[in-house]
This record gives structure tokens, C-alpha cells and sequence, in this order.
């Protein structure tokens, strides 16, 4: 291995994109309105405490939303949620036109009815991690369902077909 080289941003970019991740939509609430980003840094931290992480670009202008709250909401996307990903994945716009968030019964966050997964959290600590920040969260509540993934690979959506687990 060498060391001492440095690594051009782009490239790192590039091999870092050959890693597939899942896909979430982080959402809180921000005052009165609800907040909401795309994330494909999310991942499991802890069994005990259950605890889990989301990393959010510090040049995000929805996450300061999210961070001023006590609780935020994990949603994982199924495969047919493309295009909603691509909704929160930008800056600007009311990403919740459309009405298919409903509130949470514990704090009201903003909850995709038809994601994967969803994960309640209340903010356990906050890191700092170079041009992104490592929020974790401490689990409260979850809920799963059934249906393909959809990933992030290459730049790219992609979807896992149901049953195709090796």
C-alpha cells in the first residue's frame, strides 16, 4: 500500500461508488413543517444501545433542519421510490407536495407509509466526520415490510429483485 499520495477527489469518488448502499429519506420536523433529505450514508452502529447513524453533507441546507430537532425518522426506499429520491436528493421546493408522508404517532415525524423500513430516533450524538457530519441516533421504534431495495451503485438506481438473494 502506499502512502503519502494524494488522492484525487473525483477518483475517490468513483471507486467509492462501486460500494452499493441502500437509499433513506431522513425526515423531522422544523418548527411546524417537516424537513427531509435523501441519504445514502446510513448504517447500523449499535445492538446495545440500539443505535444507528445517517451522515449528512455539511453542505446540505435541509439537514440544519433535521439537526435542530430532537428526533428524526429513518425511511427506507423500495425500488419504485426513484423518483421521490431524486426529490429530496435536491436543494429548494416543498419535497412533501404530494402527501405521501403521514405523521408518526410518537412526535408526528414525517413517515413514508409504503417504505421498506422505518426507523424512529431521538439524536444521540453528533460527530464530525471531514465534509460530512455522523449523527447517531437512538432507536425507539421500527417497522419493516416486505419488497425489493432500492440501491445506489455506479452513480446509479438500481433495484434488487425480490428473491434473488444468493
Amino acid at each position: 500500500m502506499e502512502t503519502g499520495m494524494e488522492i484525487d477527489q473525483a477518483w475517490f469518488r468513483q471507486v467509492l461508488g462501486h460500494f452499493p448502499t441502500g437509499v433513506v429519506i431522513v425526515t423531522a420536523m422544523s418548527g411546524d413543517k417537516p424537513a427531509g433529505l435523501s441519504v445514502g450514508s446510513f448504517l447500523s452502529v449499535s445492538l446495545d444501545p440500539q443505535l444507528v447513524a445517517v451522515l449528512p453533507a455539511k453542505t446540505s441546507t435541509s439537514w440544519p433542519k433535521i439537526a435542530a430537532a430532537s428526533s428524526f425518522c429513518i425511511n427506507v426506499l423500495h425500488a419504485s421510490h426513484q423518483d421521490l429520491s431524486r426529490k429530496f436528493a435536491v436543494s429548494g421546493g416543498d419535497k412533501f407536495a404530494g402527501g405521501r408522508f403521514e405523521p408518526s404517532r410518537r412526535y408526528g415525524l414525517p413517515l413514508l407509509p409504503d417504505a421498506l423500513a422505518v426507523v424512529g430516533c431521538a439524536v444521540h450524538a453528533r460527530h464530525d466526520g471531514g465534509d460530512h457530519d455522523i449523527y447517531l441516533g437512538q432507536v425507539y421504534s421500527c417497522r419493516v415490510r416486505d419488497g425489493a431495495p432500492m440501491l445506489h451503485f455506479d452513480s446509479r438506481f438500481w433495484a434488487l429483485a425480490d428473491g434473488a438473494a444468493a
